[in-house]
């Protein structure tokens, strides 16, 4: 009897030591609710292939996500691996000491990434990458092919051919731009996605180099442009939100919608039969370079202060593959910056080939690392040009010299 007890003790205190080793249990913190279902479904297929962890995924309402993930993060409380912003706002939470710091001998396959997504995800002040990216995203005009046969208009090669497609549209009894002003950060995106070949590389490159400002006659033009295309959003555009505005698009009631690459999925999901299509706004000229404005959307990260680093590292490799690359763009309908990943969808595969001519999406890139923002600034002026209530040259200076209260370039 002695024998059997002392045979199942040690049984037992063996079982006791090897299971910590074995099962392993991760969090992971996303702002993506409507993802949910599909990184699940990512999860399945990291867990089949390693055995003994689990991934436990938790969504956050988007708005209150950066504050409840630094509340966490202060208190010792949160998750092993999370998705952060990038630019400005990873640095929120790196320069704390949150995140542990990430090397191509943890991660190989980071070696292989597009050089703007890892800088979107480093920190300026010591160079060390903290998050893996996952996807970038494209400002573009989203187009209705069905209404353009009907009319007989194809992609503008000039900005007055767009005007002139915009008018067809209009006299046509619908509505050409789907676009409302009263969502503030949608206007960021109407800036980026229409004026981005008038602004110009050149422009750009010296603006981002410290050699010019907003009060630059290139930007200016820009501004004056865009202000061109609010006689042709819907009536009462002011007030029209970011839902409504979507929804006006869905239902097939606009030609135009120009935004983001990640509508593409909403648009889709929305309404099935649409036939879409995407172009660049084009510059003033047919020679001039067609440009859409990218960003670098967030990373993975994983906690300085994890119990479970080993298993977090597993996990943050699985997100750099080409495995997990391809799935998400299989399944989100989302650029992933890993390369080699090919694209199911036709349309995703447009984006793609109009991201090999860009700039970036100037505000979020270099213009949110004070406050106040460049994208909080911006927001509100265009809200204001779009109403008549401010000239493009005033926003030009607003612009300016808001920024130089922290941007030292500005301060003249």
């Amino acid at each position: 009897m002695r024998a059997n007890t002392m045979r199942i003790g040690l049984a037992l205190a063996a079982a006791v030591i090897a299971s910590p080793s074995l099962a392993q249990d991760l969090t992971f913190w996303s702002w993506r609710q409507e993802d949910k279902a599909q990184y699940e479904s990512f999860i399945d297929t990291f867990e089949a292939a390693n055995p003994g962890i689990t991934v436990n995924f938790e969504t956050f309402e988007a708005t209150n996500y950066n504050t409840i993930l630094a509340t966490a993060l202060a208190g010792g409380t949160g998750p092993d691996l999370m998705m952060v912003r990038a630019y400005g706002g990873l640095e929120n939470v790196a320069t704390s000491g949150y995140l542990e710091a990430l090397t191509t001998d943890a991660i190989p396959a980071l070696a292989d990434f597009p050089e703007a997504a890892l800088a979107a995800e480093s920190v300026r002040a010591d160079g060390k990458l903290y998050a893996v990216p996952f996807a970038s995203q494209t400002m573009l005009v989203v187009y209705n092919k069905q209404i353009f046969a009907d009319l007989g208009l194809s992609e503008p090669q000039t900005w007055d051919e767009m005007m002139a497609a915009a008018e067809a549209v209009k006299d046509a009894g619908m509505f050409a731009f789907a676009n409302g002003t009263a969502t503030a950060w949608q206007n960021e995106t109407i800036v980026s996605a229409l004026t981005s070949s008038i602004i110009g590389k050149d422009f750009y490159e010296d603006l981002a180099a410290g050699n010019a400002d907003f009060t630059d006659a290139r930007y200016v033009e820009a501004l004056t442009k865009l202000k061109e295309v609010s006689a042709y959003f819907p009536d009462g555009f002011v007030g029209l939100d970011y839902a409504s505005s979507q929804q006006l698009f869905s239902s097939g009631m606009a030609a135009m919608f120009a935004g983001g690459s990640f509508e593409l999925a909403n648009f889709m999901g929305q309404n099935p039969d649409l036939d879409l299509g995407v172009f660049a706004a084009p510059g003033l000229s047919a020679d001039d370079e067609k440009l859409v404005g990218v960003f670098y959307d967030g990373g993975y990260a994983a906690n300085a202060a994890g119990e479970n680093k080993e298993a977090s590292m597993k996990f943050l490799n699985f997100l750099a593959s080409q495995e997990f690359g391809q799935a998400f763009a299989n399944s989100l309908n989302n650029i992933s910056p890993i390369p080699n990943v090919s694209f199911d969808n036709a349309l995703l595969q447009e984006v793609a080939d109009l991201n090999k001519s860009s700039i970036p999406y100037i505000m979020l890139v270099h213009f949110r690392f004070g406050e106040p923002s460049g994208s909080v600034l911006l927001q509100s002026e265009v809200q204001k040009l779009m109403a008549d209530q401010v000239t493009p040259e005033e926003i030009g200076v607003a612009l300016t010299e808001g920024l130089a209260t922290w941007y030292e370039p500005f301060q003249k």
